[in-house]
């Protein structure tokens, strides 16, 4: 019998340091890049009722996202998550996800997304008519909700605005719910307004179900889509509008903010965006379309790099349902295995100047056009299980930003800003920024 290697851990210097990045940069992130830098790869956190396995690079990724992905379970019915969404996409296994999948891919296909650049267009207008003509802005909260009222309109064919207000709060407190915490180690923990909030945006969503089949509505979007397929209850077409209700806007919140925060701290780069869209879009609103969103090459680069420096999804949580051998060490069956994008995105054998931004690195002359190896950038995930969302994120995101470069100029205004691991990786305490709107 072969001896088995033991996962690494942090030895008592390793610990050490682990402490001090935790204390003086108060960021977990900090201290999952001190352990990555001194141990490797894989290593496994000890803590009491708490030790998964953290795995990062190209090899890691490729194995538990494709080559040995049915060795590893998503769903976990102890986890906030999958209480949450019930059977939502993101929380499904096996046949179950590949047929959801199937039935929600036609109303996130990259021409369907291409047709509702417009709506796109004309949401992000009325969150910029309430700006004012000089003053300041948090951007985390207007791009939540941007956000909110495109994913509303494009994908479920809804008016989202008048019940914005209402449902601000109660969707906040969903994602607190599914943002890590003590619940990971204590699944019964109380969560004082929780229910509270889950079952005010249930009746929304419920309500918006009853109204589209009494419509009997042949739209395309993806909620008229859902309502027509016989096999979907209300209770299953709940749990997948939820999921893309939570996951989609939630995770372009965490985008819009970050790039509004690089941008604002690199004025040349900022410089060359506005440039750019001028040069492409003009400053008319018919001018965003999907043909001349391709040309903005610069602002696609701006996307990607903010992307690998603040994945908004920053870690893939995984169980494994059987012994797993990855680099030479055995992960038994039942564990939980925590694959880290933020530290393969930052992985210093793969990128140069990990921590810096660098939006050029992604043009095609970047690095002599040399090709990085596959699975160590994956904002989306990767393989079968990649994001769904991927397409419509990526059209959003520059519409979303050339609809506001072309009216407004904007400015960071002096704070700290820092990471947190929320439900997705967003800026906090938020992005303070100056908007002057343009004559």
């Amino acid at each position: 019998m072969s001896k088995q290697t033991p996962l690494p851990f942090a030895d008592a210097q390793t610990g050490l340091h682990v402490l001090q990045a935790l204390l003086q940069q108060r960021s977990l992130l900090a201290a999952l890049e001190t352990m990555h830098a001194e141990v490797g790869d894989i290593f496994q956190v000890t803590l009491p009722l708490f030790d998964p396995v953290f795995v990062t690079g190209p090899e890691n990724n490729r194995q538990l996202l494709v080559t040995g992905r049915d060795q590893f379970n998503w769903r976990t019915e102890s986890d906030a998550v999958t209480k949450l969404l019930g059977h939502g996409l993101l929380v499904e296994d096996g046949g179950n996800h590949a047929c959801l999948r199937h039935q929600l891919d036609p109303a996130l296909s990259k021409k369907q997304v291409a047709g509702q650049i417009g709506q796109m267009v004309a949401e992000t207008d009325r969150v910029l008519a309430n700006w004012p003509a000089d003053g300041e802005r948090d951007m985390l909260v207007e791009m939540r909700k941007v956000a909110l009222l495109i994913l509303m309109q494009t994908l479920f064919g809804v008016d989202f605005l008048p019940h914005l207000e209402r449902l601000w709060q109660p969707i906040l407190q969903l994602l607190r719910y599914i943002s890590p915490g003590l619940w990971i180690i204590w699944p019964e923990m109380p969560r004082p307004g929780y229910a509270q909030a889950q079952q005010a945006v249930d009746d929304y969503l419920f309500g918006i179900i009853g109204e589209r089949r009494a419509a009997g509505d042949t739209g395309d979007d993806m909620l008229s889509r859902l309502v027509r397929l016989p096999e979907m209850n209300d209770k299953l077409i709940r749990d997948q509008l939820l999921t893309i209700m939570i996951a989609g806007h939630d995770t372009s919140t965490a985008l819009l903010a970050w790039v509004w925060y690089l941008l604002g701290s690199h004025p040349a780069a900022m410089a060359r965006a506005v440039a750019e869209v001028e040069a492409v879009v003009g400053q008319e609103a018919g001018g965003i379309t999907a043909v001349s969103l391709p040309h903005l090459t610069y602002l696609d680069q701006v996307i990607k790099e903010t992307l690998r420096l603040y994945p908004p999804i920053h870690v893939g949580n995984r169980l494994t349902n059987c012994p797993v051998q990855m680099q030479g060490h055995t992960i038994p069956e039942g564990m939980r295995v925590m694959y880290s994008i933020y530290l393969s995105h930052r992985h210093p054998a793969y990128w140069d100047e990990p921590q810096a931004f660098q939006p050029e690195r992604f043009g095609r002359e970047a690095d002599g056009g040399k090709k990085r190896p596959s699975f160590t950038y994956l904002p989306f995930g990767g393989g079968p299980r990649n994001c769904i969302g991927a397409a419509f994120a990526q059209i959003e995101a520059k519409v979303v930003l050339a609809r506001i470069l072309q009216q407004f100029r904007l400015e960071l205004l002096p704070q700290e800003v820092h990471p947190h691991m929320g439900a997705t990786l967003e800026p906090r305490p938020g992005v303070l920024m100056r908007v002057i709107r343009k004559q």
